[in-house]
């Protein structure tokens, strides 16, 4: 499936535009990524699957290969209390939609740690290699330590308004896009992402 100019089409899994413009953003910046890997999207209703953060996204990558017929990139993101042992995790979306900020807030009540960290996995799976019985895929971890506290800034946006990154004094969502993007974990994840393409797809 390569495009002209490209080495490889990747299917990023997603039907947010404005998600997809900014992976393009990040995995172009001014290296060669973009020229040799072009990056075009699909909505796929995947289904929601359980376990260690890390085997969720593979096999997410691994389903959507399969379905697809084609190189993806899907992305699995976790807010992880360390009192809780890494809790919520994966399953962040389904407690925020339940109990909103302030549950999150109180699941810490009565611990003297409030710590967390944001975590963001890309999983990719070329639809070729395969291990034993399955596919294989790659996956980029990008995290960013903080604390919990109570919500602050505009709550469109996930639980952006109760994650307070070390070293700063505003919540994600209080932050400039642009210093939120230089530092937080999906930046980072992606940043792994991009080097991979760059060395697999070198200037020649």
């Amino acid at each position: 499936m390569a495009a002209s100019g490209a080495d490889l089409t990747v299917t990023f899994v997603t039907g947010n535009e404005n998600k997809l413009r900014e992976v393009r953003s990040i995995l172009g910046g001014d290296q060669a990524a973009t020229n040799r890997v072009q990056l075009t999207s699909h909505k796929l209703d995947l289904p929601e699957l359980q376990g260690d953060p890390l085997e969720i996204a593979s096999n997410k990558a691994r389903l959507a290969a399969q379905q697809l017929k084609c190189a993806v990139l899907v992305e699995d993101t976790s807010l992880c209390f360390n009192a809780l042992q890494g809790l919520p995790g994966p399953y962040i979306k389904w407690f925020l939609e339940k109990i909103g900020h302030d549950g999150l807030n109180r699941m810490l009540d009565g611990f003297d740690d409030r710590s967390a960290y944001a975590q963001c996995i890309f999983a990719y799976c070329d639809g070729s290699t395969w291990s034993g019985e399955e596919l294989e895929a790659r996956t980029f971890v990008g995290k960013t330590s903080g604390t919990i506290v109570a919500s602050r800034g505009p709550a469109n946006f996930g639980w952006d308004p109760i994650f307070l990154p070390d070293g700063f004094h505003l919540t994600y969502a209080e932050m400039d896009r642009d210093v939120k993007n230089s530092i937080s974990h999906r930046y980072r994840a992606l940043s792994a992402v991009r080097e991979f393409f760059d060395q697999a797809f070198p200037i020649e």
